[in-house]
């Protein structure tokens, strides 16, 4: 068995173009900061979210990279994703999350399906432990970084295959 972590996560972003989500971590059996680029294939505007976020998770390549980083924050990345594929404007897709990640206290929960029910569940679990870390609780940071490279630069990047490169 490991003892301890190899990796620790530190950022989580998304890339439109091509589509990938970008990992920067911490190797500690170097002390490198490095950046993992997954790309992200036969993903359209109609996939779900939630099925790619899992799929990514226990990917056995990636497995070990992303044990820092919840379900929850894959799937916000797929979803922004896919809201970019369906023609949305990242502050559009934003503004979706913040409707979504807002409890609304007049709801009935009663009325809600189990799908909903988890749904509402897990956010207010989310909020619960954001609430609960103290600001500089150096545990995970998670922002949504989006990058577009120069179109010459795409060419020269071997996007197909994972790169752990040095930054």
């Amino acid at each position: 068995s490991r003892t301890g972590m190899t990796f620790t996560a530190q950022k989580c972003g998304v890339c439109f173009q091509p589509p990938s989500i970008v990992l920067i971590y911490r190797d500690h059996s170097q002390e490198k900061t490095r950046r993992r680029i997954m790309p992200v294939r036969n993903f359209s505007k109609f996939s779900d979210c939630s099925i790619a976020a899992e799929q990514l998770k226990n990917n056995p390549r990636h497995k070990a990279y992303l044990e820092g980083v919840s379900l929850c924050q894959l799937q916000k990345l797929y979803s922004l994703l896919r809201g970019h594929l369906g023609g949305e404007s990242l502050a559009e897709s934003l503004e979706k999350f913040r409707q979504e990640e807002t409890i609304d206290p007049e709801e009935d929960m009663n009325k809600l399906d189990d799908k909903e029910l988890a749904k509402r569940k897990s956010i207010m679990d989310e909020l619960f432990e954001k609430n609960r870390k103290k600001k500089d609780d150096p545990d995970f940071i998670y922002d949504i970084e989006v990058e577009f490279p120069q179109d010459e630069q795409l060419e020269s990047c071997g996007w197909d295959m994972d790169s752990d490169e040095e930054i």
